[in-house]
């Protein structure tokens, strides 16, 4: 299982980057996992500015759909269109190219809040 050690997590099994004041946010490599086939992501919240816990779409796999969750408060700025085209990618390259939204932070301490790689990992041990 691909937990990398740079990142922060969710229980909820989304994955954090930092980029400056961005996150960048994708579903983790346990979760596309447990999911199965990706064949739909769902944001509807672009430029919306949402609590932490708040949901700010859902992913489609092949027998299941699954809310996403905001792992910090912030203005979801960007979805990743390439994975409109290419749902794969975030079965293929969850913490690359299938990232799914990127939000401009309303507070750093959420991020530092999250758990990290050795937290994570426990949790789905």
């Amino acid at each position: 299982m691909n937990v990398p050690a740079d990142l922060k997590y969710t229980k909820d099994h989304e994955w954090v980057k930092l980029e400056g004041d961005l996150a960048v946010i994708g579903i983790t490599d346990y979760a596309q996992g447990e999911l199965g086939d990706i064949v739909f992501v769902d944001v509807d919240t672009l430029d919306e500015d949402l609590d932490q816990e708040e949901t700010f779409g859902s992913i489609e796999a092949v027998k299941t759909v699954s809310d996403l969750f905001m792992p910090v408060a912030g203005e979801v700025l960007e979805f990743n269109e390439g994975i409109g085209d290419e749902t794969e990618l975030v079965n293929s390259d969850p913490y690359g190219a299938g990232w799914i939204v990127k939000v401009k932070m309303r507070n750093t301490n959420d991020f530092e809040g999250l758990m990290s790689a050795d937290e994570y990992t426990a949790l789905i041990a």
